[in-house]
């Protein structure tokens, strides 16, 4: 839990899930300058906050909370984020209906008069989001963006200039930036570009060949990552009716890959990214038909899955939380899948050789075997005794 303070109050804030253990804040320097900026404490007058304010990428609904008091929408991709926002809200006495939580696959409100946007570590979510808000600005909306001074590049000023309007950027203020930007209804911005499809390559086993779509903001969106390839010459070869999960599935591609290998299988598609559900069900859809049955949720991992109820969990886990470097995703999405195997189920897992994933697994399930390896990766398989 930290603390974060305004000249409006001062609020308990969490990550979502509460982890004990984890030493991260759920705001950071970019969140409080941009709340300064508008209470205006930090040089500029107050902003007017009486119209329809939108925040758009807020991390752990921080902004959300302290801005509560002016019914906001909250516009965010990721599924822990509006369970934080929730949760915050809640821990702060503020009424959970103030603040409206829409995903990135939903439209934004027809009219936004301020538009707040944390600027997100994806420069491909950052464009699809403004191409998407930018027919619901006005001549007179307030635009401004928040970032830590490394996230904020020439680049992310450019997408603000060719989507929006005239952009122009704050001073830094312990290692965070403001953007501002005038927008222009009569700009010619072009269309969004996202979603994206591109074919795989011919050498990654059953999923040669497929399209995969990709919406924006999904983990190497133009191309095949190469833990993934991995992982895709390397996957289990079976047969008959079974439940199969692909967590943290991005695109899908290894789901899909299952479905295609084993025609009597069930894919379970989920992740906590709205953009990712999305394209798994784009590239499933695409290479399957429509009347193949699989189920495509977003959640907090395996949360809400009956325990017991799965034969085969695919993952390839993150190992970042924004900025930040973590473990805390995998061992959560490792201890996730156990409860949810049925016994003699198995998990299978690629990550980089360096996070030492095996001793993680040996931990939670009492085994870890490698089934392949290169330099780079390992694919391992844990069993559920």
């Amino acid at each position: 839990m930290n603390h974060l303070t305004t000249s409006k109050g001062e609020y308990e804030l969490v990550r979502f899930p509460e982890d004990p253990r984890d030493r991260l804040r759920a705001w950071d320097a970019a969140d409080e300058y941009l709340l300064r900026h508008l209470e205006g404490t930090a040089g500029d007058p107050p902003t007017d906050l009486s119209g329809t304010v939108v925040v758009a990428g807020d991390r752990w609904g921080s902004l959300a909370t302290a801005l509560a008091g002016c019914r906001p929408t909250q516009i965010t991709d990721s599924y822990l984020a509006q369970q934080a926002t929730r949760v915050n809200l809640e821990r702060n006495g503020a009424d959970v209906s103030s603040v409206r939580l829409l995903s990135t696959q939903e439209p934004p409100p027809e009219r936004i008069d301020v538009l707040l946007i944390r600027v997100p570590k994806s420069l491909a979510l950052l464009e699809d989001q403004l191409h998407r808000l930018a027919p619901h600005v006005h001549a007179d909306t307030v635009v401004v963006g928040t970032g830590l001074v490394k996230e904020i590049h020439t680049s992310t000023l450019r997408l603000f200039e060719r989507i929006l309007g005239t952009t122009r950027t704050s001073l830094a203020v312990k290692k965070a930036r403001l953007i501002f930007c005038t927008p222009d209804p009569g700009l010619a911005r072009g269309g969004d570009p996202w979603p994206y499809s591109y074919t795989l390559p011919a050498d990654v086993g059953v999923a040669s060949g497929i399209t995969v779509t990709n919406h924006a903001g999904v983990f190497c969106a133009e191309r095949l990552d190469i833990g993934t390839r991995f992982f895709l010459r390397h996957l289990p070869r079976r047969r008959g009716p079974e439940r199969v999960v692909d967590l943290g599935c991005g695109n899908g591609v290894v789901g899909t890959a299952a479905a295609l290998a084993n025609p009597e299988a069930e894919v379970l598609f989920t992740d906590e990214s709205f953009q990712a559900v999305a394209s798994a069900e784009a590239t499933f859809r695409a290479n399957t038909g429509a009347d193949r049955k699989a189920e495509f949720r977003v959640g907090d991992g395996l949360s809400g899955v009956a325990a017991g109820t799965v034969d085969l969990v695919l993952n390839n886990p993150p190992f970042h939380s924004h900025q930040a470097t973590t473990d805390a995703t995998a061992r959560r999405m490792f201890g996730g899948a156990r409860d949810a195997l049925r016994p003699g189920g198995e998990l299978w897992v690629v990550g980089n050789r360096h996070l030492g994933y095996h001793v993680t697994l040996r931990r939670i399930f009492g085994n870890s075997e490698l089934i392949a390896g290169d330099p780079k990766f390992v694919v391992l398989r844990a069993v559920k005794r």
